[in-house]
């Protein structure tokens, strides 16, 4: 494809507006509105987010992880801590969250800092996920150079015979989750002409402040 036709890509967004005298106080509960709006409109994999993280030296990352939940402390995933994006959040513990819904022409991104989550939580979500993942967390090195597949498909047939009558695994110990705990979150809505609306709600001694951005 030539540069043209890529500098040609566009959509002109009109499906909906976002006010400032019709959102919630709270991001929190604004965000519990848009993500069952994603929900009933069958986006797929609405909980789908950008994780970008960044190192000691200040080099970002990023990389699609899952959102597992969320309540008035922050949102939560899951990942293998010894994972290039687990070292860079024990290390350097601040991250950015992006959620985009394209089908509703919404975008949401969170910045804030991280904590690991409790052990006793994240062994509970670990031992409710289906057995073929708790399996794949125990027999990938998450990020580190393997040689071939057939690392991890031996690992696989190892785990799977070890753990033949066993449907909850024990939970490795460098797995677990993350929380990200926002500092601040914007929302973003399409609209015509690029002229999109995008609504900031930011801490400000311990309150949300919102304010509306240009685009």
């Amino acid at each position: 494809m030539s540069n043209k036709k890529v500098a040609d890509l566009r959509q002109d967004y009109q499906l909906d507006s976002l006010e400032i005298n019709k959102v919630h106080n709270d991001p929190i509960q604004q965000f519990d509105d848009w993500f069952k709006t994603a929900l009933d409109s069958n986006t797929p994999e609405p909980n789908a987010m950008i994780l970008a993280t960044a190192d000691t030296k200040g080099r970002p990352s990023g990389r699609v992880v899952l959102l597992k939940g969320y309540d008035e402390r922050g949102f939560v995933f899951y990942t293998n801590y010894e994972s290039r994006k687990g070292k860079e959040l024990l290390e350097n513990p601040f991250a950015a969250l992006v959620f985009n819904w394209l089908e509703l022409q919404r975008q949401i991104r969170i910045n804030g800092t991280v904590t690991k989550l409790d052990e006793s939580k994240a062994l509970a979500y670990f031992q409710s996920r289906p057995k073929g993942s708790q399996i794949g967390a125990w027999a990938s090195p998450q990020s580190q150079v393997i040689e071939n597949r057939l690392v991890l498909e031996n690992n696989v047939a190892e785990l799977i015979k070890e753990y033949e009558n066993q449907e909850a695994l024990p939970k490795p110990e460098h797995w677990g989750g993350f929380l990200v705990k926002p500092e601040s979150i914007e929302f973003w809505q399409g609209r015509s002409s690029r002229l999109h609306d995008r609504l900031r709600y930011q801490q400000v001694e311990g309150l949300w402040k919102i304010e509306r951005l240009a685009p």
